[in-house]
């Protein structure tokens, strides 16, 4: 894992990009256009800066290469959401749980939140694999609203150790 750069724009337009990806998360638009990535790239640092986010790229350890995203986001005093994200080549190999796991303890650790919850769309089985690798615990199905997209999410929680 490492920060992202502005370098990364275009793989992440490519992976990101991908309708796949679009359609098993909540906050993905689909078609991704063209300074999209450039704009994320920039709003998370802000978002970092400020104490609200840590965005970190998911790298291949053999050779650098750029896989996804994972993060916490709406960081409060209390607790923050874990997301993340892989391009379709990188699907169903473990990849999220590998870079989840220390990412994790390092929040934990680092930023002392009692408290960690992830959301999964309930079609997307892989992420709720993640999830539950992790030791979340399933607490409730979300219904949001407003976002553009209609979907029910579950809502897992893990507590500090």
């Amino acid at each position: 894992m490492r920060p992202f750069t502005l370098e990364d724009a275009s793989r992440i337009q490519a992976l990101a990009g991908d309708r796949r990806v679009s359609e098993m998360t909540a906050n993905i638009p689909y078609p991704y256009l063209d300074g999209m990535a450039e704009s994320w790239i920039r709003e998370h640092r802000r978002q970092t800066k400020e104490g609200h986010a840590l965005v970190y790229a998911i790298t291949m350890l053999s050779s650098g290469e750029l896989a996804g995203a994972i993060s916490l986001t709406e960081i409060t005093g209390h607790d923050a959401n874990l997301g993340y994200w892989l391009g379709v080549p990188y699907w169903g190999k473990g990849y999220c749980t590998e870079a989840a796991r220390p990412f994790l303890r390092f929040c934990f650790s680092e930023l002392k939140l009692p408290m960690v919850y992830a959301r999964h769309l309930v079609e997307n089985q892989a992420s709720a694999r993640v999830i539950q690798k992790c030791g979340f615990q399933f607490i409730r199905e979300v219904h949001p609203s407003g976002q553009g997209k209609s979907q029910i999410l579950k809502h897992y929680e893990l507590h500090n150790p």
